[in-house]
């Protein structure tokens, strides 16, 4: 079973989520994208980490995703949280710079393990091409880049939600 949660933030999408994984009555390993970049930003992960069980596993993988997720048998939840950050992570080095390689390959990967596994997932991801466009090159690639990969998740997925002020609709 593959979902994929999405919504603005706020939105409730990582509570639908880690109620998902709960729900599931198998072990969950909650594989975080984040990274600490700044005091707001470790704030927010703190505030992620205290909403998880106790006895769930996490790992904290801002890239190599498609490894982790095949490191795990088949009787584990997996809770993927979240796709903005993880292609931001492979799209920009610290500098800002496109990694063009890195990407692709990320990409790819990804996209091929999840079409393949037999595995509980559910993937987190940020709604953002609601707006307007943005003046940025960088952050209208983003946002491109960000919308493409929730169509290619989407067409896989047995299930996509889309999280409106903590009301989940189906959307498939």
């Amino acid at each position: 079973m593959l979902t994929l949660v999405l919504g603005g933030a706020r939105s409730g999408k990582s509570r639908f989520a880690e109620q998902c994984a709960s729900d599931s009555g198998k072990p969950v390993v909650y594989i975080a994208t984040a990274t600490v970049t700044d005091k707001e930003m470790q704030s927010r992960i703190e505030r992620h980490q205290s909403h998880r069980c106790i006895d769930w596993l996490t790992i904290e993988e801002p890239i190599y995703l498609a490894d982790v997720i095949q490191s795990f048998s088949e009787n584990h939840f997996l809770l993927i949280d979240c796709l903005t950050l993880w292609l931001s992570n492979i799209m920009f080095n610290s500098k800002g710079d496109f990694q063009k390689s890195i990407f692709e390959q990320q990409i790819t990967a990804l996209i091929k393990v999840l079409e393949s596994t037999n595995h509980e997932i559910t993937l987190v991801s940020n709604e953002i091409g609601l707006g307007v466009v943005s003046v940025d090159k960088n952050t209208r690639r983003f946002v491109d880049e960000v919308g493409l990969l929730h169509q290619q998740i989407s067409q896989s997925a047995d299930r996509v939600v889309l999280m409106t002020a903590g009301l989940p609709q189906i959307l498939k």
